[in-house]
This record gives structure tokens, C-alpha cells and sequence, in this order.
């Protein structure tokens, strides 16, 4: 009976042992099965930069060895896996090809098709200091009702310096709940100076319409001016520069003043589409990819009107809005007015990944239709008149907005 015993206990040991060997198996095949997995999702991102970004050097490194440095790391988690991609992405210096976590990645494409939660700001690190500055305020977003304006820098959200953090992770630290506050501590350039004044802004965040076109039909003595600001090149701007378009000619205008002052961009094909409205025949922009390829991009037959224009243009005047600017000056269509543009000549490309994460890499520059590059240079207005006060949205496009009274100027001298 101990025998019986003895060989009982034996045999239980002995499947016990065989049971913790084969979950001590199961457990490892299911880590080396994760760890391969975020291998994987890393190699992915990798091999979409070594197939399209600008720089075949990747930024006078062999992205090669990039890939070893950190393809081999220890990646318990997806987390993991992103700060290991935003570390490989850093190397190349370029702060718009980045990585967007799925929240991120999917606020990105509303906001191209028109709404997105928040405070409303276009931002961008101003090289080489590296400060995180503002391209422009959405008009009427929470931002800039609080005053933020463009060329402002970002020095603190809520306290915490952004010195260090990238664009995505102060977008991240600006969003939250509608009805919420963020406070955000600037440094504004003081005019005729060098020097910066430092203040704090409380903005309480909220739902944004992204409105494209605010447009207006002025009687300026015997002239119908079609006054039209155009804010952003996101999914419902052409339709709408169309039907604006047509609108004021069967209205009668004739003459027109196009506003891109604070316009941060937004889909290149939105600036191409809107430039041949008013260009008949003409180069609108050559882009220029990794091997020095050129390609053209031209507007062939009749504009929607041929009508007098003038273009108005700030520091916030940037991206797809330079394009479209850059084009109307070059093909002699428009003279522009204002200020120097931001100067942002990089187009960059979305890619969507697996987890529902984004990648936005940086994919061509352009150059306007005389190839000039006005990356990090910008475009210089025709005619540069500096607002030595600002404007309260009401006063643009009228006879307080010294910078329309300069376009009316030109466009009656061209009559």
C-alpha cells in the first residue's frame, strides 16, 4: 500500500513538474511571440522612413545601424516600443517627422477635415534655439479670444517648461476636456526689439470649427471688392474658395483681396487646387524629393477670374499658404502685402499604422515657380507694411486694417 503510495506521489510530482514546465514554455513562447511582435511594429516604422524621407543621408547618419541600435532593446509594452521609435525618429533633427499615438493620430485627421477639440493653435519648434513657437491661432478659437498671437513662444503648460518636450507632447499637455483651463506661459517679441515680455494666458479649452472661408462683398467707392480670408487649407477649403469664387462674380466684383495672414497651412493639394482658380496657365510649385527628382506641378486652362487681386501675408502665413502665395507673386497674378511668411518649404506625408498610431514623415520640399526655397527663409511681400498695433478680427478687411487699405492702394493704381 506505501508502495502504491509512493508511486502515486511520484506520478503527481512528477505532472505537476510537467505542468509548470509547459506553463513555464507557454509563457515564454507568448513573451518571445510579443517581443517579436513590437520588433515588428519598430521595423515597420523604420522601413516607411528608409523608402520616403527626404534625406537620403537621414541626417549625415546610416540608418542602417539606427535601425540595430534600437530594433534589439527590451520592449515589454507598446509604450516601450514608442519611446524607442520617438528616440530613432529624434536622431534624424527634423521635429515634423514624428510619431502620433492613436489619439493623436486620429485628432490630426479631423482637424484636416475640418473640427477638432482644444485651444486652437498651430505650433512648430522655431530653429535653431528650438523654441516651441506659434505658427498662428485658429481665428475664433479659445486661443487666440484669450489673445495668443503668431510668433509667440511657448515657454510653459501649466507650469511645466517646455524645454525638452516635442511638439506632440505639448499638444498633448494643451488638450483635454471642453470646459477645461491650460495655462500657458509666453514669450512675445517686443516690437522694434529684440527683447521678449513674458505673461501668462488661461485659455479654457472648447470645440473648434475650423471655418475656412470668411468672406465679404465690400463697395469701396465705385468698386465691388471680393474680401476673402482664407484661415486653413483643410478638407472643405476648395469646395469653398469655389463657391466663394463664383459667388462674388455673379455679384459683380471686381477686384479681390485674398487674406492668408495667420493661415498655418494644411493639405498641399487644397493650396494646389485653390492656386489654379486664379492662375489661368503657369508653374504653381516644383517639390523636390530625396534624389533631387523635380517635379511640377502647373495650373493648365481658364481661372475662375481674372480680376485684379492682391495677397495679404504675416509671420503666421505658412506651409500650403506660402504655396499658394509663392505661386499668385511669381506668375505676376497677385502682389502681396504685409509681412515675410513663416517659411516652411517641407511637405510632409501621413501614414496610418497598424494599432491606429500615425506617422508623419517629411517627404519632399518645395520651391516656388522662380525655385526659390524659402525654408526657414520665407517669402517677401511686394509691398511691406508692418501692423504696429493689432487688429481685432472685426477690423480685418476694412478701413482699420491698414494692410487692406495698402491693397486697395494697389488695386486702384491698377485700374
Amino acid at each position: 500500500m506505501r508502495k502504491q503510495h509512493r508511486i502515486w506521489s511520484w506520478l503527481l510530482v512528477s505532472l505537476m513538474a510537467i505542468a509548470l514546465q509547459l506553463f513555464w514554455i507557454g509563457g515564454a513562447n507568448a513573451a518571445v511571440t510579443d517581443y517579436l511582435q513590437e520588433q515588428k511594429f519598430l521595423t515597420n516604422v523604420w522601413q516607411i522612413v528608409n523608402r520616403a524621407y527626404v534625406d537620403d543621408n537621414f541626417n549625415n547618419q546610416n540608418w542602417y545601424k539606427v535601425r540595430r541600435q534600437f530594433v534589439n532593446r527590451k520592449f515589454n509594452s507598446r509604450e516601450d516600443t514608442y519611446q524607442a521609435i520617438r528616440e530613432m525618429l529624434a536622431t534624424l533633427d527634423d521635429p515634423f517627422t514624428r510619431l502620433m499615438e492613436p489619439d493623436k493620430f486620429k485628432s490630426i485627421q479631423t482637424s484636416t477635415s475640418g473640427a477638432l477639440t482644444g485651444v486652437g493653435l498651430q505650433i512648430a519648434v522655431d530653429e535653431p534655439e528650438n523654441y516651441v513657437t506659434v505658427i498662428a491661432p485658429i481665428e475664433g478659437s479659445p486661443a487666440e479670444i484669450a489673445g495668443v498671437r503668431s510668433r509667440d513662444r511657448i515657454v510653459g503648460i501649466d507650469n511645466i517648461p517646455t524645454k525638452g518636450l516635442n511638439l506632440d507632447e505639448c499638444a498633448t499637455r494643451m488638450r483635454g476636456e471642453i470646459g477645461s483651463e491650460v495655462k500657458l506661459t509666453l514669450e512675445r517679441p517686443i516690437a522694434n526689439s529684440k527683447g521678449f515680455e513674458k505673461l501668462d494666458v488661461l485659455i479654457k479649452r472648447d470645440r473648434i470649427a475650423v471655418n475656412p472661408i470668411i468672406a465679404k462683398l465690400n463697395q469701396e467707392e465705385n468698386h465691388k471688392v471680393g474680401y476673402i480670408r482664407l484661415n486653413q487649407f483643410n478638407g472643405n477649403a476648395t469646395a469653398d474658395m469655389e463657391k466663394t469664387i463664383k459667388k462674388f462674380k455673379s455679384e459683380g466684383a471686381d477686384r479681390y483681396v485674398l487674406d492668408l495672414r495667420g493661415n498655418p497651412g494644411g493639405l498641399f493639394d487644397a493650396g494646389l487646387q485653390i492656386a489654379r482658380m486664379w492662375i489661368p496657365q503657369g508653374t504653381v510649385v516644383y517639390t523636390v524629393d530625396r534624389h533631387g527628382v523635380q517635379e511640377s506641378f502647373e495650373a493648365i486652362g481658364a481661372a475662375l477670374v481674372d480680376d485684379p487681386l492682391v495677397v495679404l501675408t504675416d509671420g503666421g502665413t505658412a506651409s500650403a499658404s506660402e504655396i499658394l502665395a509663392g505661386a499668385l507673386q511669381e506668375n505676376n497674378r497677385a502682389q502681396l502685402v504685409g509681412t515675410k511668411t513663416y517659411g516652411k518649404g517641407l511637405i510632409q506625408s501621413l501614414y496610418e499604422l497598424d494599432d491606429g498610431s500615425g506617422l508623419a514623415v517629411t517627404i519632399a520640399k518645395y520651391e516656388t515657380p522662380l525655385h526659390h526655397n524659402i525654408h526657414k527663409r520665407g517669402i517677401i511681400p511686394d509691398v511691406e507694411i508692418t501692423l504696429t498695433e493689432s487688429i481685432s478680427r472685426k477690423q480685418l478687411g476694412t478701413n482699420e486694417d491698414p494692410q487692406y487699405v495698402a491693397a486697395l492702394s494697389i488695386l486702384n493704381a491698377a485700374s
